[in-house]
């Protein structure tokens, strides 16, 4: 028998993670987050790696992905993508909204810490 499952998240009562990142809808082998950060949310962000790859999607606001010595600059209706492993960071410029898709699900045995 086929997984007949269905979620609904509202974005109002959704979990927040140690990162600022707010937790969406997530499956077995996909899952999905909301960032809405200002500058001042990623003064002090460090480069780093993560064992799932990344896709997002920006909604509004800039940021600059420096990933693996390369820059990235970010605007409304772009999307990008960080593959597994990858030496990266955000640097948010102005007012920041953007979606992303983590695979394997980021919050999941806590591959976000």
């Amino acid at each position: 028998m086929n997984d007949t499952t269905v979620k609904k998240v509202s974005s109002r009562h959704s979990p927040t993670g140690s990162m600022g990142q707010q937790y969406l809808a997530s499956g077995k082998h996909v899952a999905m987050r909301l960032w809405n950060e200002t500058a001042s949310d990623t003064e002090d962000k460090t480069e780093h790696r993560r064992d799932y790859e990344t896709v997002g999607f920006v909604i509004e606001g800039e940021a600059e992905l420096h990933i693996e010595g390369q820059t990235v600059l970010l605007q409304p209706g772009d999307s990008w993508l960080v593959p597994a492993g990858a030496r990266h960071r955000y640097q948010v410029k102005s007012r920041f909204k953007a979606v992303e898709a983590t695979s394997p699900p980021a919050h999941a045995h806590g591959r976000d810490e």
